[in-house]
């Protein structure tokens, strides 16, 4: 076994050590961490799948949980317009706009869900919105549930109103309208009888992908590789330099 030339022990060396260590170490964990990343993304992605596949359910036959987002149901009820809310912020085809989120109050019970009819240009920013009224008495609707995302109220007229959401999440009306949620929303894929006119347009499933995760956990790793190997060879380097300059590494410190 080749020894190690002494001068790898001096102070200033044994920091470049230290560096590189710390170094690849610390990209060893991003790219694990980027790795964590990227199942997360599969498991997400299996879950739409799954969901999107089935045969949808009828909404009663579910509790709400954070296991049936994107369970597909079909759910009956009549639209109750004057608790329509916006979820601002939200484009389509690159397009700025809101989704009009409506409630459904479902027949024959005193309970509701909050159903995603879909999306409106941002000059339409006050519900109800009159250009996208949803039908009149009572509608089917199937969808996929969306998960909840701890939503909040960002705007209010001066009577308590609510007018904006962050996010589809019914928990962000308890307390407003006069019955109870479903805990999950309902983003509508079809309705009966459908929407008479060109607005809101339904919004498509989330796109499917796994994201740059695999590509940064490769560039983390290499990054991790050239630490430790760019030492080498600046060691390597300062053994050819000594010798040239007629010093023996072994016994040269300095």
């Amino acid at each position: 076994m080749a020894r190690l030339p002494r001068f790898v022990f001096t102070k200033r060396w044994i920091g470049l050590l230290v560096f590189a260590l710390v170094v690849a170490a610390t990209c060893v964990r991003l790219g694990i961490w980027q790795l964590h990343r990227l199942e997360q993304r599969r498991a997400f992605n299996a879950q739409v799948e799954r969901g999107l596949a089935a045969e949808p359910v009828p909404l009663a036959n579910l509790s709400g949980q954070a296991d049936d987002a994107y369970r597909r149901v079909v759910v009956t009820g009549t639209y109750d317009v004057e608790h329509e809310v916006l979820w601002y912020g939200r484009a389509l085809d690159g397009n700025p706009g809101s989704e009009v989120l409506t409630p459904l109050v479902e027949t024959g019970g005193g309970s509701a869900v909050l159903v995603d009819r879909g999306w409106v240009p941002a000059a339409l920013d006050t519900p109800p919105v009159a250009q996208a009224a949803p039908p009149e008495g009572e509608a089917t609707v199937t969808g996929f549930l969306v998960p909840a995302a701890g939503a909040e109220v960002i705007d209010s007229a001066a009577s308590g109103r609510s007018l904006t959401i962050r996010h589809a999440d019914p928990g962000a009306l308890r307390g407003w309208v006069p019955y109870e949620l479903f805990p999950l929303a309902i983003q509508l894929q079809e309705q009966r009888p459908t929407q008479l006119g060109d607005l809101p347009s339904v919004v498509p499933p989330p796109e499917l992908t796994e994201g740059p995760h695999l590509s940064y956990a490769v560039q983390w790793f290499t990054f991790a590789t050239i630490a430790l190997v760019g030492y080498v060879v600046l060691v390597r380097r300062e053994v050819h330099e000594r010798a040239e300059a007629g010093r023996t590494p072994e016994t040269e410190a300095g």
